[in-house]
This record gives C-alpha cells, structure tokens and sequence, in this order.
C-alpha cells in the first residue's frame, strides 16, 4: 500500500486574528493514495495585520449567540435532533481531516462506528506519556476487535449490493492488519503503532465508502443543472513558492466532499478542469487563512463564457441529523445557534468558499483554507461555522499551508480521483 512522504520543517506560526465578517478576496481515494513530496528550506516568521473594533464586535456577537442559543427567527425548528452516531463521537474535538471526512459519509452503520472510534482513538493515546500510552492503545485495540467480531455480520449487511465483493475483502485486510497491531503493541513499538493505525483507518475508509449506495438525496430543482460533484473527488494542488525560505515548492492533496457540498464541490471541480486556477496567485496569507480565486480585473469571480456573467453558487451547509444540506441561509440565520455542521472548521487546511458577508448566495471562484484555532475559532464552537460553505479538506501537507505567502503561484490543481462523480459539467459544454 502506498503511503504519503511527510514533510518536515520548522517554523512559528503567526498569530494574527482573523478577519471575520469580511470578504475573503479570495470519493476521497484512501485504498490508493500517491506519495506527495515538499522541498523546504530555513525557517521565518510571518507578521500581519489586526482586525478592526467592528469585526471583533461582530464576532464577539456571533460567539455570544453560539453560547446563549436566542433564536433569531422563529419561523424555523431549533435544534435538530441529533443521531445515535453522536454517541460515538463525543468528546474533544475531531480535529484530523480523515476522521471529519469518515464521520461525514453518509451512512447509518452503527457497527462499522464501534470499530472506527477506539482506532481513532489511538491517536489520543499515543498523546500519553510512557507505557501508558501502549496500555491505553492496548485497550482502543481491545475494543475495536471486539466490536468487528461482534457486528461484523451487521457490517457485511450494510454494505452496498454492488460493492459487498470489495468491502468484505477489506474487512479481511482489516482483521489481519488488527492482528498486526496486536504484536506490535505487545512489542511497544510507539512508531510502528501509529503507522499500523493509519493502515487500520483507511480500510476502515474503504469500508464505509462501500456502504454508499449511490447519492443520498435529491438536490433542490433550482440547483439541479449546475455542476454537481455527487459523491467525492481528490484533488492535487502544485503550489511554486517564491521568496519563501521555509518552502520551495509543495503538492496539497485535497479531497472534497460531493456528499454533503454537491454545488460547491462541483463547481470547483469545473473550474479546476477548466484549469481557471493554474497559475493564479495565492491572494491572502494573513496566518489565520490562505485564499486565492480572484481573477485578474474588475470581475471577483468567474465569467461564464457562455452567459458573460459571473457565476455564483448559493451557500450550502449540512447539518448534522438531516439529509440534504441547507441552502441560501447562515445557520444563524435560521435559528440553528447550536447544530453541528457535518464539515466543519475543526481541522487545519478546511477548505471553503468566500463570500460576501451580506450576500449569501453570491459565492463564485474565491476559496480559502483556515490555518489557525484562536478564541473566536475553536473546533467545535466554530463561529465560522454555518457561515460559509466548507467542502473539503487537506489531507496530506496541510502543516505548509502557514509557509505560503500572497504571490506564491498555484501551478496547478489536477483531479486524480471521483471525476466520475461531476455530473453537468460545464468544461465540456465549452468545449
């Protein structure tokens, strides 16, 4: 199985606030992924600016809503209610993109999450100082064994008619790869075991991606001839960094995902294959997000060529606990101070769409990635969150991200898996 070649280098990270409030100029592949490699060199600090009195006001109003729950319109139910699938998850915050992107499949396999949680579990574990550490994975191993031998036949039901062949196949791979783990563990092999969980936690991917069994919804009729991304698609960015000593040049693997983002998704998987940002620029990198998207002249998004109008797409938001997403409406908007969105701004490299503030709908080519926690953005109490549209994640180089800086150059942005996925694709049309 190929893996990913991490990338090391040393370097402080800023610690600028975040902009909020303002206009941001601006079927993830685990059973195959490609070996992604970044040149860096020395280190330096980045230095910004602050935000103004009115931004830290709004956000102090946003955060103070979170907290209260005071509805702002009446005309929408509260709280969703939420699955039985929120039992297992809760917690810290998930914070790794790969477990954000598992948890966000939409599936309803509470045997499969028994055996997920105590191998993500591991990760916490090894976060324990000494032997603690391999007797706290020892019981996250325990635990996950048991619950594969347990529900395995619930498993096997759950998966997809066309895709039971294949998924059951992985559950093989996935008992021996457990066994594996157990002698590494009884070895204390630190570094070993977190290796093996990686292996573990993309058959586990595998498994419930077979569980899929085609679009989970049907998408509102005013959005259905848009560029659709209707499941998931992986993404390689090549970014050129210029007068950067901490970075020369760097490939981000990113996956987006179609199942809870179908219009955002796809309408930048149209505009990567209409190659609309190879050679753009890096727009903003202030230490709280990178952005980029903003096409030379007047325009701030993309002209469709055949309207020679901008295109924009509406907001879009899933919420845990229902079935399709929201369109058109912040989740504050709605009422929904405390719904959890299914991708939300917990990991570092999330990536969304920018927007006008007071126009909902009017996202168009303009993306950015969030880079940093702070008071006003923490995992899982996200003010950012149910604001703007996230559809995907960074899941190899994210930590790079905080190196790039405005005037390093995207050379390129390739779909290497799901293209499948995009249906009316306007590149085509074009063409």
């Amino acid at each position: 199985m190929a893996a990913f070649i991490s990338c090391h280098s040393k370097f402080l990270g800023p610690s600028i606030p975040f902009n909020v409030g303002t206009r941001f100029p601006v079927s993830r592949n685990y059973s195959s992924p490609a070996s992604i490699q970044c040149r860096f060199q020395n280190n330096k600090q980045q230095k910004g600016s602050s935000f103004s009195i009115k931004e830290c006001a709004i956000s102090i109003a946003l955060t103070v809503g979170l907290i209260t729950g005071v509805p702002a319109l009446e005309s929408y139910a509260a709280t969703p209610v939420m699955p039985d699938l929120a039992v297992l998850i809760s917690g810290p915050p998930i914070k790794d993109p790969g477990a954000l992107l598992r948890y966000a499949l939409p599936i309803d396999n509470k045997a499969i999450r028994e055996v997920q949680k105590p191998l993500e579990d591991v990760t916490e574990s090894l976060k324990i100082a000494g032997t603690k550490a391999i007797d706290s994975t020892e019981r996250n191993l325990r635990q996950a064994s048991r619950a594969l031998k347990q529900g395995k036949a619930l498993i096997v039901s759950g998966l997809a008619e066309s895709k039971k062949d294949h998924g059951a196949e992985l559950l093989g791979k996935l008992e021996v790869a457990m066994d594996e783990l157990q002698q590494i563990v009884e070895d204390k092999n630190r570094d070993g075991i977190a290796k093996k969980q990686k292996e573990l936690l993309l058959y586990v991917s595998g498994v419930e991606e077979d569980m899929v069994d085609g679009f989970p919804y049907e998408i509102p009729e005013e959005y259905q001839s848009m560029p659709l991304l209707k499941g998931r698609a992986t993404v390689d960015m090549k970014v050129k960094v210029k007068d950067n000593p901490n970075l020369a040049d760097c490939v981000f693997r990113i996956v987006l995902d179609g199942y809870n983002a179908p219009v955002t998704s796809g309408n930048f998987v149209d505009l990567v294959e209409r190659h609309f940002y190879d050679g753009m620029e890096i727009q903003r990198a202030d230490g709280f997000v990178v952005q980029t998207g903003d096409p030379e002249g007047p325009a701030e998004g993309f002209i469709d060529p055949s309207t020679e109008k901008t295109r924009t797409i509406p907001l879009e938001i899933s919420v845990v606990g229902e079935k399709a997403p929201v369109y058109g409406a912040t989740l504050e908007e709605l009422g929904l101070y405390k719904a959890q969105t299914k991708l939300p701004f917990n990991a570092f490299g999330t990536m969304a769409m920018a927007r006008d503030e007071f126009e909902n709908n009017s996202a168009s080519s303009q993306i950015f990635w969030l880079l940093k926690e702070s008071e006003l953005t923490p995992s899982n109490a996200n003010i950012l969150d149910g604001r703007y549209a996230v559809f995907g994640y960074i899941i190899d180089n994210e930590d790079f991200l905080a190196d790039l800086k405005v005037g390093d150059v995207i050379e390129s942005i390739q779909v290497v898996s799901g293209l499948e996925n995009l249906v009316n694709p306007s590149y085509k049309i074009a063409n």
